[in-house]
């Protein structure tokens, strides 16, 4: 079973940073997912892709994944970049 470790990003509708500093791990697909005939809703048996554990850091999720023998891929973190703008610069 293998995982991925990665960090929350802020949501393009949030002006704050709260919640960015968790750590998330999520269980990847072990099966596709099939049309329900009758509701036509997608769905699996796999139970495990609907988990989401989070940790204070990014140790603390890697020594979590190594504890339990899962493997795991750690995403980093893309740099932040601003744009740096003054208000004027919407009339030019």
């Amino acid at each position: 079973m293998s995982a991925r470790i990665y960090q929350i990003q802020k949501n393009a509708m949030q002006s704050g940073k709260a919640l960015t500093h968790k750590w998330v791990l999520d269980f990847e697909q072990s099966e596709a997912k099939k049309a329900d005939p009758l509701t036509g809703w997608a769905g699996s048996g796999d139970t495990q892709s609907q988990v989401k554990l989070t940790f204070p850091s990014q140790d603390a999720a890697v020594a979590y994944a190594q504890k339990h023998g899962l493997a795991y891929t750690v995403i980093p973190t893309p740099p932040k970049t601003l744009k740096i703008q003054a208000y004027a610069d919407n009339f030019r």
